[in-house]
């Protein structure tokens, strides 16, 4: 713990202030972080995520201001994508940071001979489609 202080102490205070970011996944996870460390360094976020509960609690959790916005976003879908973007654009005014997150790993199988197809497609539409959405939309 004293740790994870000292490195937050030695951090300067504000590095993104004025920058607005779309996490997708930002929800939980690695892209929860990813919202609270933006957030704390003063960017405005829109988090992009299917769990819209999750992110609600989020957005409550770090205070519930104007500075922070969620959307229903499955980054399989380029409409959604297209309306997150647009919706920190429109809100904003701008968009600085877009960070790719979503992403899944599916269930593990010790042997791929029994992975199913439709399983590994739903994978490869968030890992590398979600992706390349994103990155276009940006």
């Amino acid at each position: 713990m004293a740790s994870r202080i000292s490195s937050e102490a030695s951090l300067p205070t504000q590095r993104l202030l004025g920058k607005v970011a779309v996490v997708t996944g930002g929800a939980s996870g690695i892209g929860e972080s990813i919202v609270q460390l933006f957030h704390r360094h003063g960017a405005k976020v829109v988090i992009a995520d299917i769990q819209d509960d999750l992110g609600s609690q989020l957005h409550e959790r770090l205070g519930g201001g104007s500075e922070i916005s969620t959307v229903h976003c499955d980054v399989t879908m380029e409409d959604h994508v297209r309306n997150a973007v647009d919706l920190a654009v429109e809100k904003y005014g701008t968009l600085d940071i877009m960070v790719n997150n979503a992403g899944t790993s599916g269930p593990p199988c010790p042997d791929i001979r029994d992975f199913e197809i439709p399983i590994f497609e739903k994978i490869f539409d968030i890992n590398v489609k979600g992706v390349f959405i994103g990155t276009k939309h940006l």
